[in-house]
């Protein structure tokens, strides 16, 4: 079913996985012991029913359809996946680096999604010491 879906729709449910997965995991810091699947899968309904644009394009019928919501959760481990196997940039790396050293921090980071989270705490940490 989501084949058949405009390429502009399905662009959009990946996205819309992806940058929910994002906050849900900033949520609890990356903290890897704290990821519970439904609690993201309740962030993420709130975050299609509020924030993504593709959700309003599909119809009732699809969006009620069990094999949407097979094809759906495939999508969500998919693009899960990816996301936590995409390597973090060199500049991500070099970036992050610098700041630890001015920082005095280790901060852990093993993504590019989860190296841009640090990025951001690190950014932060830096301008309430400046």
């Amino acid at each position: 079913m989501i084949k058949k879906l405009p390429q502009g729709v399905k662009i959009s449910i990946t996205r819309s996985i992806q940058q929910a997965f994002e906050q849900y995991m900033a949520k609890i810091h990356w903290n890897e012991d704290e990821y519970d699947l439904n609690e993201f899968a309740k962030e993420w309904k709130t975050y299609i029913q509020t924030q993504a644009s593709w959700y309003d394009k599909i119809d009732e019928d699809i969006k009620t359809n069990a094999t949407f919501h097979e094809e759906l959760a495939q999508k969500i481990n998919a693009t899960i996946k990816k996301t936590l196997t995409e390597a973090p940039t060199k500049e991500q790396i070099d970036e992050i680096e610098t700041m630890q050293k001015e920082l005095g921090t280790s901060m852990e980071y093993s993504c590019k999604a989860e190296a841009k989270y640090v990025q951001e705490e690190l950014a932060r940490k830096k301008k309430t010491v400046h």
